[in-house]
């Protein structure tokens, strides 16, 4: 195999992004020469505040900088960012003047949406300031104000936006799950957080199918006395019966007595609460992650320009429900003056060519999704280089778990050959990136392209000692950085908070990724460190092994676990299969087969099962902890956490690991 990349950045391409124009004010504003992007990576690591406050100019962000840019640099957790400033996120998201200056054309798409196939929908940039108006007086008329909680139960849609920007504009903290919750789930988020006013819809779509979610709401808002207000958006109905759920109004009536008006904004701390978002909560009740206006705003400025090039007018998409924190960081896009393409439903609407569909019909500039998404298409044969044209399109995001080196493949191979493909990967923990793209490197196959600026990240070993190139270890960030959590929702003296990031290494972010450098400066992440195998005491991280076993026609899916087994870990191996497909011996012998080849021994499974569906979150992401604890007998602790809960019963008092 030559060692060659799979795509490499022109020259122009290169000489016209943001990265060589944050290059050039960084060159001029301290007297260096940075060459490239590892230059301008090692002098951000180095020199914290000097980034950050070139970042809040480059970026253009709208308030006032204050007189400090870091205060407590050497205390992880309690680091502070630009303890003096001040400033409204929803002012940013909302400007109404470029970063160069010149006034947004109000009658330029801010928001485009589609849901599935059944709603259309476009907001100027002045229609949804109107909205927004509009919003913001309905809310401040309830008695909402700083620090009081808006949550939204609601599909993503552009009501979602409207209702988060009108909530961020008067100081509140804005919090948001799907509406494909259970009661329980709802309320394990929502109850924690006691919101003031709940935003919902009156159901939504999904695979052709409507589905109705107020008699659902019925029973949460029952059991959410601090809920003052309920606001039912129409979605799959024109006129829903608001009178169904208690304390509620219908949006129209809600906001019959407001016309649109200047949006006010209200200039906060920096650091202000701008969001909760949650935890998967597979282990136990959600954790609630309360995360700071200023942080976001700067961290998404530097992800969106810098790290995505995303220039005016851009059409910026991300697959994403309201439930996961890629909707958050999706919404940033429009303080970089980007539209926003949001899209409720199924992904695999039309044999899985919805997606593709949207961005032809609407000139997506870039593509977000999940390395499941990339790896379904593949097994499916789609082939959007020949079906789509898909011209507008320069990166496409894939996040949610590994990006396989065959799904990097894919995407040259049938997706597009021009293309950056950023392989991201961070976490609601910080609601960014760790490691992620840029579009001014080369991609090299299986690995992300580099870390994020100003993120200390580096790879320790159990014992805390930084690892070379080449070698596995825990995913560490050793500096502080903005969108570290403000805290844990009603966690005295910031407990769960420390243990949760702290306690393993004191004073050093461990994030809970297996992971190693590379020597071409990225990274590749192998899964989630407390999944890891550890057959005969050698650690295996589980994307080593599915990116295997996915190789083969006949395999959809599949999950691995560790087996307490005679004193030591067996691996078990889990496979869905294609439809009418059994699992014989000669399917098993070819898996481990392709396994050793590719791997090592201890990586072939002992037992390989078959199962009809494997559990996963809300965000689709598989639950191997939990699929270990029913393996293992033990509870389960919180099902309503999970998109299919009763996928767990098939891996419950199997037989064949009794021997």
């Amino acid at each position: 195999m030559t060692d060659a990349p799979l795509w490499t950045p022109s020259p122009e391409r290169i000489a016209a992004s943001h990265v060589a124009a944050f290059i050039k004010l960084v060159d001029e504003r301290h007297g260096v020469s940075l060459r490239d992007y590892p230059a301008l990576y090692e002098w951000s690591i180095a020199h914290l505040e000097d980034f950050w406050a070139a970042l809040w100019d480059y970026g253009g962000v709208v308030g006032d900088q204050g007189r400090r840019v870091l205060a407590d640099r050497d205390r992880m957790p309690g680091a502070r960012f630009f303890p003096d400033g001040q400033l409204n996120f929803a002012e940013n998201l909302l400007r109404a003047r470029g970063r160069d200056g010149k006034p947004i054309d109000g009658n330029a798409d801010a928001i485009i949406f589609w849901g599935e196939n059944r709603v259309r929908r476009r907001l100027s940039h002045q229609e949804l300031r109107d909205a927004v108006s509009r919003m913001q007086q309905a809310f401040a008329a309830r008695g909402v104000g700083a620090g009081d909680r808006v949550a939204a139960f609601m599909p993503n849609m552009p009501e979602t936006v409207i209702a988060m920007l009108a909530a961020s504009s008067l100081g509140a903290t804005f919090t948001s799950c799907s509406p494909d919750f259970g009661i329980q789930g709802v309320l394990d988020r929502f109850g924690q957080v006691e919101p003031k006013v709940l935003v919902c819809c009156d159901g939504y779509f999904y695979n052709g199918k409507t589905i109705d979610t107020l008699p659902r709401l019925a029973q949460i808002v029952a059991q959410l006395p601090t809920v003052k207000q309920v606001v039912v958006v129409p979605y799959v109905g024109e006129a829903p019966d608001a009178s169904l759920v208690p304390r509620a109004s219908r949006l129209g009536e809600f906001l019959a007595p407001f016309k649109a008006r200047e949006v006010e904004f209200h200039r906060m701390p920096f650091n202000h609460p701008l969001y909760i978002l949650y935890s998967s909560g597979t282990t136990g009740v959600p954790k609630c992650i309360v995360h700071g206006a200023g942080g976001v705003l700067l961290q998404h400025l530097k992800e969106h320009l810098l790290h995505c090039d995303e220039k005016p007018g851009d059409r910026v998409f991300y697959f994403t429900t309201c439930g996961w924190m890629m909707w958050n960081w999706l919404v940033s896009a429009l303080a970089v003056e980007a539209t926003l393409l949001l899209y409720d439903g199924s992904p695999f609407l039309g044999q899985g060519k919805v997606l593709f569909d949207l961005a032809d019909a609407e000139r997506m500039t870039h593509f977000g999704t999940s390395a499941k998404f990339i790896d379904a298409v593949a097994k499916v044969g789609a082939d959007p280089m020949t079906t789509h044209a898909l011209a507008p399109l320069r990166a496409v995001l894939s996040t949610g778990s590994p990006l396989a080196p065959e799904g990097f493949d894919y995407v040259y191979a049938h997706v597009k050959k021009d293309v950056c493909l950023s392989s991201i990967s961070g976490g609601t923990d910080l609601v960014a990136c760790f490691a992620g793209g840029c579009p001014t490197l080369p991609v090299w196959r299986g690995e992300l392209q580099c870390r994020m600026l100003a993120m200390k990240v580096e790879v320790f070993d159990d014992a805390g000692h930084a690892m070379p190139v080449g070698q596995k270890g825990e995913l560490v960030c050793t500096a502080p950085f903005p969108t570290m959590p403000l805290g844990f929702w009603d966690d005295p003296g910031d407990a769960k908070y420390r243990a949760a990031y702290y306690e393993k290494f004191p004073g050093v972010w461990r994030h809970g990724d297996w992971c190693e450098l590379t020597r071409h400066g990225g990274m590749i992440i192998y899964g989630r460190s407390d999944a890891v195998l550890n057959p005969g005491g050698v650690r295996i991280g589980t994307a080593e092994i599915y990116r295997q076993v996915e190789k083969l026609d006949e395999v959809v899916e599949s999950i691995v676990i560790g087996q307490d087994w005679e004193k030591d870990v067996r691996v078990v191996l889990f496979v869905r299969l294609r439809e009418g497909m059994t699992l014989d011996e000669a399917l098993a012998k070819r898996i481990k087969e392709v396994i050793r080849n590719n791997t090592t021994p201890r990586h072939v499974p002992a037992v390989i099962l078959q199962v009809p569906d494997i559990p996963r979150t809300k965000s689709n992401k598989i639950v191997e902890l939990a699929v270990r604890a029913v393996v293992h007998g033990q509870p389960v602790k919180n099902v309503e956490a999970l998109a299919n809960p009763e996928a767990l019963e098939h891996f419950r008092s199997r037989a064949e690991l009794a021997t």
